[in-house]
C-alpha cells in the first residue's frame, strides 16, 4: 500500500503536483503545533484560521509535504523554491474535499475488520479499554489518537491504517444532522458500536429520537456480514428494526452481553460479566459505574473479533487512565487529588461522575467544580436546574464552585448544606478553589470543553506526560 503519483491521480485526477517527492511513509497534520518532521500539510481554511498562514512554518518543522488550494498558488511562490524541489505539493480545488477523497480511498484498500465506536457517552473510554483487550490477545491493531473524532480526525487516522494490522478502530463524533453518515461514508466500518444515547449536542442534532436516528446512521454503509452492537438497555436503540444483525449489552437479561451484581466502591466496581452464557466475575480498577457499560460495549466487540473469553477478561481488567474522563491526579502543592473528568459534559454524564465521587470513601474534604453543559439547546436551563436538584444524592460534598453562565440555574437548586461560589470563568475558579484548599481535599472537575476546566486542572496538578 503506497502513497504514489498513481494512487494519488487515480483519486484526485484534477490535482496539479509541482513537486512530486513523495514520503516513505504518508501520515498527514492540519495544525503545525501537533505536526511530526516528515507529516504532509493539509492547509484548512477554517472560520477563524486559514491553513494557508501556515505554510512556511509547516516547512521549518519538516513537513514532507503540502497539500493547498489551487486559488492560493501565490502563497506557494512566496516560499523557498529550493526548499520545495525535495517535499510533495499538491495542488486541489479544495483541500478539505481532496483530503477526504484520499481518506476514503485509502480505507477502500484494507479487507481486516474496522471498528466504529459512536455515541453521547463513552466512546474514547470504549475505545481504549478494547485497545486493552486487543494487546492482551496480541491482535496487530491501528486506533483513532485521543478524541480525533470528526472527519478530519478520522481521515488523519485512517492514513495510519497498514497491511500488517488485523483491525482497525476509529471513534466517531457528531454535532449536527448528516455528519454520521459522512463519517460513515469516509471509515466504512465493518462492525461499530453505539454506547448510549443522551441528552449531547442538542442545539444541533435535536431530541433524543433524533440523535439516536442520526447515530444509527453509523450502519449506514454496511455490508451484508457486518454486525452492529447497541445498547440493549435503551428502548430508542433497542426496539428498532435492523436490516442487518445486533448484539445487545446492558444491564438488562435481554442482552447477549450483560453485567449483573454490579458492586462499587470508591476505588473500584465489580460484577458478573455473562457473555451469552457464560459467566465470569470482573473486578475493574476505576469507582465509576459507567466503566461497566464501557467494558460490555467492548467486551462485545472483542467477541466477535473471536478474541478467547478469558483475555477478554484479562484485558478489561486492566488499569486504564484516560485523560479527562474521571482521571485521578495529585494536587501539586497541596495534599488531595483533583479527579479530571472535564473532557466534556451532559446531564447523563455529569450524574454518572457525581454518584462516582460520593462513593469515594475518604477523610479529606470534597469539592466539586462543576462548568456549563453546553449545546443542551432551549432546555438548558431546566437542565442545569435539575443538576442542583440532583445534589441531594451527594451529601459528601462540602463545597460546590459554579462556572459559567447557565449554572446560575444551578445555583437555585444546591440543597441546603452546601456553600457554593458562582463565578464566570475558570480563571476566578481558580482563586476560589485556592481559597478552599486549606485542608487536604479531593476536587471533582467537570464541564463541556468550552468552559476550559482543563486549564484549572493544570494550575492545580502536574502536566500529563
Amino acid at each position: 500500500m503506497r502513497f504514489d503519483q498513481h494512487f494519488l491521480k487515480g483519486v484526485l485526477p484534477e490535482a496539479i503536483i509541482p513537486y512530486a517527492t513523495f514520503p516513505e511513509d504518508i501520515a498527514f497534520s492540519v495544525d503545525t503545533r501537533t505536526l511530526k518532521p516528515n507529516d504532509v500539510f493539509v492547509a484548512l481554511a477554517g472560520a477563524q484560521v486559514d491553513g494557508h498562514n501556515y505554510l512556511a512554518l509547516a516547512l521549518e518543522k519538516n513537513a514532507a509535504g503540502l497539500i493547498i488550494a489551487a486559488n492560493k498558488k501565490s502563497v506557494l511562490d512566496s516560499l523557498d523554491q529550493k526548499i520545495l524541489k525535495n517535499k510533495l505539493v499538491i495542488l486541489v480545488p479544495d483541500t478539505l474535499q481532496a483530503f477526504i477523497k484520499l481518506a476514503r480511498a485509502w480505507r477502500d484498500q484494507f479487507t481486516y475488520p474496522v471498528v466504529g465506536i459512536t455515541g453521547s457517552v463513552g466512546k474514547t473510554s470504549t475505545k481504549e479499554i478494547l485497545k486493552s483487550i486487543l494487546k492482551v490477545q496480541g491482535i496487530s491493531f491501528t486506533a483513532s489518537e485521543g478524541n480525533q473524532n470528526t472527519r478530519v480526525g478520522v481521515a488523519i487516522n485512517i492514513f495510519k491504517m497498514r497491511s500488517h494490522h488485523q483491525a482497525a478502530i476509529f471513534e466517531l463524533g457528531i454535532s449536527k444532522r448528516g455528519e454520521m453518515a459522512e463519517l460513515a461514508k469516509i471509515a466504512r466500518p465493518t462492525t461499530a458500536v453505539i454506547t448510549c444515547i443522551g441528552h449531547a449536542h442538542m442545539e444541533g442534532l435535536g431530541s433524543l429520537s433524533d440523535i439516536a436516528l442520526e447515530k444509527r446512521d453509523i450502519f449506514k454503509y454496511f455490508s451484508e456480514n457486518s454486525i452492529g452492537i447497541i445498547n440493549g438497555d435503551q428502548a430508542l436503540l433497542a426496539q428498532v428494526g435492523y436490516p442487518h444483525p445486533v448484539i445487545k449489552f446492558g444491564l438488562k437479561t435481554i442482552n447477549q452481553i450483560q453485567a449483573r451484581k454490579i458492586h462499587a466502591t470508591g476505588s473500584h466496581v465489580s460484577f458478573v460479566l455473562k457473555i451469552y452464557k457464560e459467566k465470569y466475575n470482573v473486578v475493574l480498577q476505576n469507582p465509576h459505574e459507567g466503566a461497566v457499560l464501557n467494558s460490555l460495549a467492548a467486551t462485545s466487540v472483542a467477541y466477535l473479533l473471536n478474541v478467547p473469553c478469558a483475555k477478554i477478561i484479562e484485558g478489561i481488567q486492566q488499569p486504564l487512565k484516560v485523560v479527562g474522563r474521571f482521571e485521578e491526579r495529585a494536587l501539586s502543592a497541596k495534599k488531595g487529588k483533583i479527579i479530571h473528568d472535564c473532557y466534556n459534559a451532559n446531564p447523563e454524564s455529569m450524574k454518572a461522575a457525581l454518584l462516582a465521587f460520593q462513593k469515594i470513601d475518604t477523610k479529606a474534604q470534597k469539592i466539586a467544580v462543576l462548568g456549563d453543559m453546553l449545546e443542551l439547546g432551549v432546555n438548558s436551563p431546566f437542565w442545569h436546574r435539575q443538576l442542583g436538584r440532583f445534589l441531594r444524592k451527594v451529601p459528601s460534598l462540602k463545597h460546590l464552585i459554579l462556572v459559567g453562565d447557565m449554572v446560575k440555574w444551578t445555583h437555585k437548586t444546591v440543597p441546603v448544606g452546601i456553600s457554593v461560589d458562582i463565578v464566570p470563568n475558570w480563571k476566578e475558579a481558580v482563586e476560589k478553589l485556592e481559597g478552599q484548599l486549606a485542608q487536604e481535599s479531593i476536587v471533582l472537575v467537570k464541564g463541556s470543553r468550552g468552559v476550559a476546566l482543563d486549564n484549572l486542572v493544570q494550575k492545580f496538578t502536574q502536566p500529563t506526560p
